[in-house]
């Protein structure tokens, strides 16, 4: 800042400087802000399918049917429309499977969001 016979204040440079560090500093502020939602949306769409996935395995442990048969469907949760397959696989013990069923926001989705697996027993085999 330069001082002249009375009048004080700043030159033109500094000014342009002062708003090249503001307008980097808003810059960077946006993109953490944006980043941030998307981790948001991701965490809540996550959270979402794994309750999805939850509510199916505790279908399958209370259906007494033996063996588990391989299934697939849809359910609606949170406003939105969930597509889950239940897989079947044999265990060593002939009195066990495994079932894992897989979440997906559209149902020709290759990839699922999440999945989870639990086991089951064959509520009719000898203790």
């Amino acid at each position: 800042m330069k001082t002249t016979k009375g009048n004080q204040g700043f030159t033109l440079l500094e000014i342009l400087i002062a708003l090249l560090v503001l307008a980097l500093a808003g810059t960077a502020l946006l993109k953490v802000a944006g980043s941030s939602l998307l981790g948001v949306a991701h965490l809540q769409r996550l959270s979402i399918a794994q309750w999805v996935a939850s509510n199916q395995l505790v279908e399958a442990n209370l259906d007494p049917s033996w063996p588990p048969k391989k299934r697939s469907g849809s359910t609606e949760m949170a406003g939105r429309e969930w597509y889950w397959r239940q897989s079947i696989l044999a265990t060593e013990d002939k009195n066990m499977r495994a079932i894992t069923i897989e979440v997906r926001e559209n149902e020709k989705d290759n990839n699922s969001i999440t999945s989870l697996m639990t086991y089951v027993s064959n509520p009719k085999a000898e203790k």
